[in-house]
């Protein structure tokens, strides 16, 4: 007989489907405002070879001089193989190094200081040297219940991908080095 007071266990099994995690998106974005806003969004284009959207300012923040509807940035999102062909690209920018504290849960993010470091990448003369922001997010299966509109619900915590799971995928996938 079991005592009242005992908890049980459950064990985990990493290899089920449900618990496999995958990369759900990269986002590509860069600020800016007037023609430096147009040179980013050219250098986002030229990278992603996408469509890159303005991003308008919903607030008014008077230090900085931005007023609601302003464009103050600009961004990409890739998805698919694409999307992972494009981050090995981008990691080798940074000699596929990161640091623990860019990862977080379900995503991580660094920065690209210049662009022409993107192996195959060529100095553009109407850019200049410019930056940019990278984001890649991921997902395990089920996390949509979250998202939808029509019965959504809620995930349990460990539906996320923590971030000791993102640095052995990243490890693993892409040669991954982690200070």
């Amino acid at each position: 007989m079991k005592a009242k007071n005992q908890q049980t266990v459950k064990v985990v099994d990493q290899n089920h489907p449900m618990r496999q995690i995958k990369i759900e998106k990269i986002l590509l974005s860069a600020g800016a405002v007037d023609k430096e806003l147009q040179k980013s969004k050219k250098l986002l284009e030229i990278v992603s070879a996408m469509k890159a959207q303005l991003v308008s300012s919903s607030k008014r923040i008077p230090d900085f001089g931005v007023s609601p509807g302003m464009e103050v940035g600009t961004r990409v999102t890739i998805r698919g193989k694409k999307g992972v062909e494009l981050l090995r690209r981008l990691l080798g920018a940074i000699d596929n190094i990161l640091k623990k504290k860019q990862v977080s849960q379900n995503h991580f993010s660094f920065g690209i200081h210049e662009y022409i470091d993107i192996p195959g990448m060529e100095y553009q003369r109407d850019i200049g040297i410019k930056g940019f922001n990278v984001t890649v997010v991921f997902v395990r299966p089920g996390f949509r219940t979250k998202r939808k509109k029509i019965k959504s619900g809620n995930i349990p915590k460990r539906q996320f991908v923590s971030q000791e799971e993102i640095i052995k995928y990243m490890g693993e996938n892409f040669n991954t080095k982690f200070k």
